[in-house]
């Protein structure tokens, strides 16, 4: 019989069905959301680039441009990363006052040494009593603002820290816990751990846990409900070049297993102009068009261009599995207009039916990696002393 998966409730927010875009950062802007949520029906959870705190505290113009939503995403979620208690205190109550999210998530999962090395993403976690610190400052400050959290195994296979991390999320009053079933030492290589998802989920059952890694397509998905007990799932690097996976994980987790989609590389084209089309109007109604036009370049034209090459990045993952010579796929992945970028993809055998084999892992997949962290960070999994608001990035990214 098809697997129906029930909806979760963060806070006064249905989920339904429980699919979440993961946050990632340089994709998941306004126009991938946009992108991923027409494929869904507007059904799911579609999350923010992650936002450091400090620089949304001090009004950064980019971060401030990262936190627009478009007028028909509801509810707007936003992820912050933060490592100082009083600073993740002050965004928190900042969004919540003027109004700019209706959920908060936080990021205690993030590898990349840039974020670790200062304490924060996966390597927060080990400090037990900071964790609950910055937990404790966000759900006081959120008001009626459901937070969540999501996070990893842990720094490596000697340091585990997601159990006791729920547990405090739990007494905290966190809303619902997103687990990546990889350690911080892993990356994004190897393979997820859902047997961790499972001993989370077991280990607070007073709460929803959304699982996280390895979700290539809908199937995947059902299967790590199934094998997990997990509530549903956090998406990541799976809808790469593939936005209409969402289509996939609603239709399946609402019963209709045979509703998936096989888009020929004609219509994958489309899906990729359309893409880089809203990349240049986010871009364009932004800061970084009004810069481009006070250098020398046209209003709408620059946005059009920063749009096609922010659009560049994709080229690949869209393409993968299709009969794309080399020199053809580096040359659409150079292409600077829409005009340019349409006309390359024209050139191609577009009656091409979808792929075999294509909805493989897609993205970084680099693994066994040292973790940088900061000095003695390991010496004590309670003290937290040195670590304050320098330690917060002054940009957002991650």
């Amino acid at each position: 019989m098809p697997t129906i998966v029930p909806p979760v409730q963060i806070g006064p927010h249905t989920v339904r069905p429980p699919v979440v875009l993961a946050p990632m950062a340089g994709i998941t802007n306004a126009p991938f959301r946009t992108l991923c949520r027409e494929f869904s029906g507007g059904k799911g959870l579609f999350v923010s680039e992650m936002i450091t705190t400090r620089a949304l505290v001090e009004r950064n113009e980019k971060t401030m441009q990262l936190i627009h939503f478009d007028a028909t995403e509801r509810p707007r979620s936003i992820q912050l990363y933060g490592v100082d208690p009083a600073t993740v205190g002050k965004a928190v109550r900042m969004i919540a006052e003027e109004d700019l999210a209706d959920h908060i998530d936080l990021n205690f999962g993030c590898p990349v040494p840039k974020v670790t090395r200062k304490g924060g993403g996966s390597a927060l976690p080990y400090k037990r009593n900071l964790l609950r610190a910055i937990l404790r400052e966000a759900v006081s400050g959120a008001g009626d603002l459901p937070v969540t959290m999501k996070m990893r195994k842990g720094i490596d296979d000697d340091h585990m820290t997601y159990l006791d991390a729920g547990r405090i999320a739990v007494e905290e009053g966190v809303t619902a816990i997103a687990l990546h079933g990889r350690t911080a030492a892993q990356h994004y290589g190897g393979t997820a751990d859902w047997d961790a998802i499972a001993r989370l989920k077991e280990h607070v059952p007073e709460i929803p846990v959304l699982g996280n890694g390895d979700i290539w397509s809908a199937e995947d998905a059902v299967r790590m409900v199934r094998e997990t007990g997990c509530n549903g799932v956090v998406v990541g690097r799976g809808c790469l070049g593939r936005p209409w996976l969402f289509a996939d994980l609603v239709a399946a987790f609402e019963g209709r297993t045979d509703d998936i989609a096989r888009p020929s590389l004609r219509e994958v084209a489309d899906v990729m102009v359309r893409h880089a089309t809203l990349l240049g109007e986010w871009i364009g109604n932004g800061g970084t068009a009004r810069r481009a036009t006070v250098e020398g370049g046209g209003g709408r034209r620059a946005g059009e261009v920063r749009g096609v090459i922010d659009f560049r990045k994709h080229v690949a993952w869209y393409l993968k599995g299709f009969a794309v010579g080399s020199e053809m796929r580096k040359r659409l992945a150079i292409t600077s207009s829409l005009a340019e970028l349409r006309a390359g993809l024209d050139e191609l055998d577009l009656d091409q039916p979808w792929p075999t084999g294509a909805d493989g892992p897609r993205g970084r997949t680099s693994g066994n990696n040292r973790v940088v962290l900061p000095d003695g960070w390991l010496k004590d999994p309670y003290d937290c002393a040195g670590v304050g608001e320098d330690a917060e990035l002054d940009t957002s990214g991650g």
